[in-house]
């Protein structure tokens, strides 16, 4: 009878479960998770590059450059790898010491996924000037969240070499950026939204080590016609605010599937505990946490804490009452800060023990939000941002002079009327700018004039005359050197400036705010300093 055999050789052919494999050649390596989406990657073995992308029988690296760290950590990289004891996780380790590089970067697969791990090691800032990884990848010409934003293929270069106009409309690769406390999840996709390569921050760990805070954002996504760019900046010149950090990035995660978009939250990287890889620092028995509660700022606005010092930044949000727990933090003493969304509330120092959680309650100390007093007008909120005023609501997304975009010059604004103020006033486009108020009587007392900024360009800073009188021009602001607002950023070190109204300027009827721009710098329409508005209040 043959019905024995043929149930043995069933039951046998059921039992063969695909592993991860890896395959080595005198150039590459090719890792095959045995994923049920045949998720095979080729690993160049002298550079690290990824050579070839294959998910679901389908090629989508693109072969006229590859897939690395910054432009490629080039020949005598040293690649290897190794296994787990389990079997199931493949870590591939790339090492550059050099004049552009010192730095390990590290690659993991897992059995079954099709995902890569990553994490980065960097003694210092690569002589590029920046740290990301970039994967250049073909049949993938949408992007998620934000569309066409960065969609630069067949476009014309309208400032340097990365603003463009397509179809009438301007794009940017730096129009894709989110904030880094909001950005979870981001991917190219095909038209039809079915295969997905997204770029996935599981936790804080994916942001611990780079620069700029909660509010930093940059380049996500530009498909600029060859392939898609999909980029994880770890750090870069972008509208910097503060120096770069040394150590273990990561982990971060770059996904691939056919089901939607990948869940951060449930992307899991525990298993990076057990891997021992250089300057990566666990979590458990090495970090500690603070809790507490904020105070003093609305809870009609997100409210934010920031720890950070020369070796790590992290970040929550405060629940509506203010309570709030960080995420486990190395050992050590940090500057605690408190925001009304993205302005600054108040800064504090605490000290974390590993192992233990401390308790660490922040109050607002901000004037703007503590100060009693007696508002006479006041355009937009103290939010750190430039919301509500005109042109707010596109900037983020595309450049200045875009057709989209309201008039910059708008006349005469009203004290009531913030959606008509501009969010930014640039030297040479359109300074000047006018409030007008009106007042039953005169004011017989000193008022005070507060303009509050989110990010200052060229060296500008705002210079008021309310009525006859003029302020005093307020010093220079700190310099970044990086162009933000035609770039789609607008957060810097969010200036606040006061100048003080003497008594009896303030008149019966009409009176009248105006505001410009002053700066020693110059230049051409809106790459002339500039600064961006967050609130402006008159009061006394």
């Amino acid at each position: 009878m043959l019905w024995p055999t043929i149930f043995s050789f069933i039951f046998a052919w059921a039992g063969v479960v695909r592993a991860i494999t890896v395959t080595t050649s005198s150039s590459s390596y090719v890792v095959d998770t045995a994923s049920s989406y045949n998720f095979i990657v080729t690993i160049d073995r002298s550079t690290c590059d990824i050579t070839s992308l294959k998910f679901y029988g389908t090629e989508y690296q693109y072969q006229g450059t590859k897939s690395h760290i910054a432009s490629g950590l080039g020949s005598g990289t040293s690649v290897s790898y190794t296994t787990s004891p389990s079997g199931d996780t493949v870590i591939f380790s790339c090492s550059q010491s050099s004049s552009s590089f010192d730095l390990t970067h590290y690659l993991v697969f897992r059995n079954g996924a099709a995902n890569i791990w990553m994490g980065t090691s960097i003694n210092k800032e690569p002589s590029v000037g920046e740290l990301r990884y970039i994967f250049r990848l073909t049949g993938l010409t949408a992007a998620y969240p934000y569309g066409d934003v960065s969609y630069t293929a067949g476009g014309s270069a309208i400032e340097g070499s990365d603003v463009y106009t397509v179809n009438g409309q301007t794009r940017s690769k730096f129009y894709s950026s989110e904030r880094f406390i909001d950005e979870k999840v981001y991917c190219a996709t095909d038209s039809g939204a079915s295969v997905h390569a997204c770029f996935v921050r599981p936790n804080h760990q994916a942001t611990e080590k780079g620069s700029g805070g909660p509010f930093f954002r940059d380049i996500s996504l530009n498909y600029g016609g060859d392939y898609h760019s999909v980029t994880y900046y770890m750090n870069s010149g972008h509208v910097p605010t503060e120096p770069i950090r040394t150590g273990f990035h990561g982990p971060y995660v770059f996904a691939m599937t056919r089901s939607g978009i990948p869940d951060a939250s449930s992307t899991d990287v525990s298993f990076f505990e057990t891997l021992n890889l250089k300057n990566y620092v666990p979590v458990s028995g090495k970090r500690g946490y603070v809790k507490g509660t904020a105070t003093g700022v609305s809870s009609s606005f997100p409210i934010v804490v920031h720890w950070y010092n020369s070796n790590f930044q992290f970040w929550t949000y405060a629940s509506s009452s203010g309570a709030f727990t960080s995420p486990p933090m190395p050992a050590g003493s940090y500057t605690m800060k408190l925001y009304q969304d993205e302005f600054l509330a108040a800064t504090q120092t605490v000290s974390v023990s590993a192992g233990s959680t401390a308790t660490a309650n922040i109050a607002a100390t901000a004037p703007a939000l503590t100060q009693s007093r007696t508002t006479i007008f006041k355009l937009g909120d103290y939010d750190g941002q430039p919301t509500g005023f005109l042109n707010a609501a596109s900037q983020l997304r595309m450049h200045p002079s875009d057709s989209r975009m309201a008039k910059w010059s708008p006349g005469t604004v009203s004290s009531t009327a913030t959606s008509s103020w501009p969010m930014a006033i640039f030297k040479s486009v359109n300074n000047g700018q006018k409030i007008s108020f009106s007042l039953s009587s005169a004011v017989t007392s000193a008022a005070t004039l507060r303009i509050a900024t989110t990010l200052s360009f060229g060296g500008a800073r705002p210079q008021a005359t309310v009525n006859s009188y003029t302020c005093s021009a307020p010093a220079a602001p700190t310099k970044i050197d990086s162009r933000g607002v035609t770039r789609g950023a607008y957060r810097g070190y969010g200036e606040v400036y006061e100048c003080s109204v003497p008594a009896g300027t303030l008149v019966s009827g009409t009176n009248t705010v105006t505001i410009n721009v002053i700066s020693g710098s110059s230049g051409d329409q809106y790459l002339s300093p500039s600064v961006i508005f967050d609130a402006i209040e008159l009061f006394r």
